[in-house]
């Protein structure tokens, strides 16, 4: 067992209450209080995160955003009319990440343009029926009711990532790691600044076409919202979980 440090406040809960429509049913669990996965618990108290194995410290590290300077993003959001009130009413928000960033991939790619519960529903089947690793979906070949376009993106990609042409490594820049993802067949801004915000770790990405963005938002357009989103800089995906967490 580990601990993790991190800098106060911390929103646990929410961290929790985002994963948990989302965990993978037979891959990982999220409980009232605590993220479990192959055997490795996740818990918090005290200040402090707790990891059941220490060899996952570094993934569970990133993945619950410990090292967040939050007295920074929150200085920074603290007198704009639209998250100033947010930062107030959920302190020490938090990222989520992702346990594998090849499978968070393929989370955004199921996620397009359905509800969080029918990816959840589609994303079991497909654990349960091919696995969720490059080299057992690469040789999938029954669709887990998608889109056939997008089940061949995701397969296509499983391909690339077996073979080692793709790999899930931030740029130099959020305009690099975005490049990197467009560049990959079906895989468009929004989904691209969702890998990059949960699995690149980019703590700029926003995925600005969002609807529940710009609901939260005020219904602007998306014009608006790049135009307002520049002050938010280079804290932009901690602007996109207030904005969703305020919904």
């Amino acid at each position: 067992m580990i601990e993790l440090r991190y800098r106060a406040p911390y929103d646990w809960n929410g961290i929790l209450n985002f994963l948990r429509p989302r965990a993978i049913a037979g891959v990982e669990s999220v409980s009232e209080d605590a993220y479990e996965r192959e055997g490795v618990r996740v818990t918090h108290s005290r200040n402090v995160v707790t990891v059941s194995d220490p060899a996952e410290a570094d993934r569970v590290r990133a993945m619950f955003d410990v090292d967040a300077d939050i007295a920074a993003i929150e200085k920074h959001f603290a007198r704009d009319k639209t998250l100033g009130p947010l930062i107030r009413r959920y302190p020490g928000i938090r990222v989520p990440g992702t346990w594998d960033p090849f499978e968070m991939a393929i989370r955004a790619i199921v996620g397009q343009q359905i509800s969080v519960a029918g990816a959840t529903t589609l994303m079991a089947r497909i654990a349960s029926r091919h696995g969720v690793t490059p080299q057992s979906l690469m040789r999938a070949r029954t669709n887990p009711g998608m889109p056939q376009t997008r089940w061949n993106t995701i397969r296509g990609l499983a391909r690339a990532v077996a073979r080692r042409e793709v790999t899930f490594e931030r740029g130099a820049t959020l305009d690099e790691s975005i490049a990197r993802l467009t560049d990959l067949p079906g895989i468009g801004p929004w989904t691209a600044h969702y890998i990059a915000m949960r699995a690149l770790r980019e703590p700029d990405a926003f995925p600005h076409t969002d609807l529940g963005i710009r609901k939260a938002a005020g219904m602007i357009t998306d014009r608006e919202l790049l135009v307002r989103a520049e002050a938010w800089r280079p804290y932009r995906a901690y602007a996109t979980m207030l904005l969703w967490r305020s919904l």
